[in-house]
């Protein structure tokens, strides 16, 4: 376990910004939500986290724009960071228009973390991609969407998609912060070439040092130079007195939103008191993490958002 941070930057030089995500199961009322929300911010966390779904193992998820779109209505400033949206099962166009919609409503708020998904091929197939095809599709729809939001007038007859001069008005401003997640060398190096950031999960603070650095000299090759990086890392925790409690609170959690055992994901998946989950947590601030995406388990839903408030001031201090 690492030590606490005791300077208030990442080593980036940039903020380190803590988020939380929505409850495993949602929200049972908009009042429920609301709390939620409003308690993450008045606590000082930095965004909420939501993923992104269309049908997944059997029908499940949730849109992951829809989802923002709703929570920006319920706090005036929080951020919103989506971690990760299925781009590949969507039209690029469609999607810029989605985040152009938003960003204008909520200027400044939303991070877009892009993934290629396939832990269920089926919810890929039920929108007629071959998930096969899914790395590719999502480079091209990258090369459609980040010029559209750019605010470029955009001529594309690509593999999988034909965008005949098309423009999206207005583009978001402040820009849209685009990451790409993904555990594969291939997601590294398109975070490097297309992203402003490398959105790391189930990995050591090895690996995601590693894939900093990789994710950095590919935009270098590209001739990407002056990107303003958003590494992250995103992670399951479980709180409580000690770490047996915390991970009996997060294991029945994570195998249910899994369907599967615990201890496949134990490993990485950090339990106990703030400060033994801010320690564990160090690491990867201290190799290059700027937002730390947090999904916790606890006894109540407070007592989650007070435990990862706690964690953020325990890495800022």
């Amino acid at each position: 376990m690492g030590s606490i941070r005791t300077e208030e930057d990442s080593v980036t030089g940039e903020p380190v910004r803590v988020g939380v995500s929505i409850p495993p199961a949602g929200f049972k009322s908009r009042e429920e939500a609301d709390a939620y929300v409003n308690a993450a911010a008045t606590g000082g966390l930095d965004h909420m986290i939501t993923s992104d779904h269309v049908a997944f193992q059997g029908g499940q998820g949730r849109d992951g724009l829809m989802t923002m779109a709703w929570l920006a209505g319920l706090h005036p400033t929080i951020g919103l960071y989506i971690g990760v949206y299925l781009l590949a099962l969507r039209h690029p166009v469609a999607v810029a228009r989605q985040v152009s919609t938003l960003a204008e409503d909520a200027p400044g708020r939303l991070t877009l973390g892009i993934g290629v998904g396939g832990e269920d091929r089926h919810e890929m197939e039920s929108v007629g991609v071959d998930p096969a095809t899914r790395g590719r599709r999502t480079d091209e729809a990258l090369d459609v969407l980040l010029p559209l939001l750019d605010g470029t007038t955009v001529n594309h007859d690509g593999e999988f998609y034909q965008v005949p001069n098309t423009s999206i008005r207005p583009e978001p401003d402040p820009p849209v912060v685009v990451t790409v997640g993904g555990r594969s060398t291939a997601a590294i190096q398109r975070a490097g070439t297309r992203g402003q950031g490398w959105l790391a999960s189930w990995c050591s603070p090895d690996r995601f040092a590693a894939g900093v650095a990789l994710a950095e000299e590919a935009a270098m090759s590209a001739g990407r130079t002056d990107v303003n990086w958003r590494h992250g890392y995103q992670v399951w925790v479980g709180l409580g007195d000690t770490p047996e409690e915390g991970a009996g609170l997060l294991g029945p959690s994570m195998e249910s939103f899994y369907g599967a055992p615990f201890s496949a994901f134990e490993r990485y998946s950090p339990v106990g008191t703030p400060s033994e989950i801010a320690g564990w947590l160090t690491p990867f601030v201290d190799t290059g993490a700027v937002d730390l995406n947090l999904a916790p388990v606890a006894g109540t839903a407070s007592e989650a958002i007070a435990g990862i408030a706690e964690v953020k001031r325990l890495l800022k201090r």
